[in-house]
């Protein structure tokens, strides 16, 4: 899958909200969120990532391929999801392991899997290249077209 598939961005001042995409496999019908882990390997978990000061001093650094998380769901399949902006970590959402729900209730908004913050020099280009809603859907649209 694309990155159009796994993530959306949702920008304010150079924050980036890290969410599934419309279109992602877990946000079909007939799925069930069994688990989210943020720990990516034995010596990195997102969920250690402690920030502090205006400089976000201890965030960690994301590459693009950087993993955010593993979700799992109920029939077995685990999806990987990656941050696609370089960037440091500002926090990853605790809510959604409790109640992995959200993710599909809500999945713009109270089901956010994390905000990160890309460097300063690198976020005009980096909003530059998201695409609006109305290009999403186009692109979906013609996704759905060429493969039927």
């Amino acid at each position: 899958f694309s990155q159009l598939q796994h993530n959306n961005y949702i920008s304010f001042c150079r924050i980036c909200v890290i969410t599934l995409a419309e279109a992602h496999p877990l946000l079909q019908s007939g799925k069930t969120i069994k688990s989210i882990n943020y720990q990516i390997s034995a010596n990195c978990s997102r969920l250690q990532n402690k920030v502090s000061g205006k400089s976000k001093r201890g965030a960690q650094f994301l590459t693009e391929l950087a993993p955010l998380c593993r979700i799992s769901s109920s029939d077995g399949e685990e999806y990987t999801i990656y941050s696609c902006i370089r960037g440091r970590l500002i926090e990853v959402n605790e809510n959604i392991l409790s109640n992995p729900a959200i993710l599909q209730e809500k999945p713009s908004t109270e089901g956010y899997i994390a905000v990160v913050l890309p460097k300063f020099e690198e976020s005009k280009s980096i909003t530059q290249g998201l695409l609006t809603q109305k290009e999403y859907e186009e692109v979906l649209l013609k996704r759905l077209n060429s493969s039927s």
